[in-house]
């Protein structure tokens, strides 16, 4: 006859949806509050597309500008390949352990149930938050950056500086981040995917009017430099192309997924990877094709020649506009990790989500993480530099590395089978392109290291 467990305790439906944890009394806010699991596959999709797909499509043609046609549209293939690869292998990670009764909300939670405690709790969760506290503090700098073209592209001889600007960007998020789950940001995200087809069918359209107007450069597709420089660029294009592909919160956004999860991020994942693949490539074929090996990091730049817009103002207008307002649901996507620490560490699960215990920590944590983001990014402007640094550290690991090793250990394929030495070469692979994205980033801040600046009007 079975004994009862005084240390047992029962928890609603409701709980256990949101991955409560069912040992004795452990009530999870984090869980609760901001990971609930209320959305649909479709919601999954508009998720993924906005931590994924971003403004970082505009450095595409520079990158292949680094590699060629040939090499830089196969990396291009292989990478997103891999990626969809990499995340249906975490997916079905998750699957399989929601069906074994005990659902993972959060990377951590995946490391600690397969590696052990310590790598949840010292690697995997640290380094999470640095990477998507860092996406955070970007996309800020990105968005002053948007605002200040848009100042000068009217008022060429304004006085206003960069910093101004990332201030007033940074008021949006402010607000934006008050929003109590990450489920709440589904229509936001819509609007989101809808943004990324529209910038990128502007910047399709641009580079195809630029490179057959009477203005158009030079069409020359050859690799620019000496050798050395050459192997070096294109190890700098590899890596482009690969964290382009980042998200690292795989785990936060299938946790918004209604019960029962089983196939249904596969789905969502479909309608992410079918953005990508319409605006990745698009936007990297067009622009290569306008500017050759003159494509600028940023697209964008290519649209002016010495201040003069080579497109209508209005066009160059609309463009930024649909840029800017997708860097802020983007901002609010990144900033759902440490929602989620916050709510954890200082709200009392036992009470209403919406009581005043609960919110006063929640708006104060939540302004002063986009506060302490948004003077980062002012004092910091050279902080993409940086950040490309992390994204070889910390994306690359937990996208494309991690997923493989922990299939491997959950699943434990044959030896002899294809799967495991697929998983092992990806992973092998992709620690060698940590190592080369490392040597790139250092490089680019060595070369930009005289134009740093605190407060830098750049």
């Amino acid at each position: 006859m079975a004994t009862a467990d005084p240390n047992f305790i029962h928890l609603s439906s409701p709980q256990k949806e949101n991955g409560v944890s069912e040992s004795p009394g452990q009530l999870d806010a984090g869980a609760l509050f901001v990971l609930k699991s209320r959305g649909s596959w479709l919601h999954s999709g508009y998720h993924l597309t906005t931590s994924i797909v971003g403004p970082v499509i505009f450095s595409f043609p520079f990158a292949l500008s680094l590699l060629g046609w040939a090499p830089g549209l196969l990396i291009t293939t292989l990478q997103a390949l891999i990626t969809f690869y990499s995340y249906n292998l975490l997916s079905v990670i998750l699957d399989h352990h929601a069906q074994l009764g005990k659902r993972q909300l959060r990377f951590r939670d995946m490391t600690r149930d397969i590696l052990g405690p310590r790598w949840g709790k010292y690697f995997v969760g640290p380094l999470q938050i640095a990477i998507c506290y860092g996406a955070v503090i970007g996309c800020i700098l990105l968005g002053g950056q948007s605002l200040k073209f848009i100042y000068l592209l009217y008022n060429p001889s304004g006085k206003m500086q960069l910093y101004q600007f990332i201030t007033i960007f940074g008021t949006v998020p402010l607000f934006l981040a008050q929003i109590p789950s990450f489920h709440s940001l589904r229509h936001i995200n819509l609007a989101s995917l809808l943004l990324v087809l529209a910038y990128s069918a502007c910047i399709v359209a641009g580079s195809i009017h630029i490179g057959n107007s009477r203005n158009a450069p030079n069409k020359d597709y050859s690799i620019k430099g000496s050798k050395e420089n050459s192997i070096l660029g294109a190890i700098n294009g590899i890596s482009i192309i690969a964290t382009t592909y980042g998200c690292g919160i795989i785990p936060e956004i299938q946790a918004t997924i209604a019960p029962p999860v089983k196939g249904k991020m596969f789905k969502g994942l479909c309608v992410c990877f079918g953005v990508i693949v319409s605006t990745y490539f698009s936007v990297a074929i067009s622009g290569y094709w306008a500017f050759g090996n003159q494509s600028q990091p940023s697209i964008l730049s290519n649209f002016m020649d010495e201040n003069r817009p080579l497109l209508p103002s209005w066009f160059l207008l609309l463009t930024n506009i649909f840029t800017l307002m997708q860097l802020v649901t983007i901002t609010v996507i990144y900033l759902q990790p440490t929602n989620e620490v916050f709510e954890k560490w200082f709200a009392n699960p036992k009470m209403d989500q919406f009581s005043a215990r609960n919110v006063m920590p929640r708006l104060i944590l939540r302004s002063l993480s986009v506060i302490i983001g948004t003077t980062l990014a002012a004092m910091f402007p050279f902080f993409g530099d940086i950040m490309a640094l992390f994204g070889a550290f910390g994306v690359i690991p937990l996208d494309f590395i991690l997923p493989m090793v922990l299939y491997n250990l959950t699943f434990k394929p044959s030896r002899q089978s294809i799967v495991f030495w697929a998983n092992t070469l990806i992973a092998v692979a992709s620690s060698a392109l940590v190592a080369m994205g490392a040597l790139a980033s250092v490089r680019q801040i060595i070369l930009d290291a005289k134009t740093y600046n605190l407060f830098a009007n750049v």
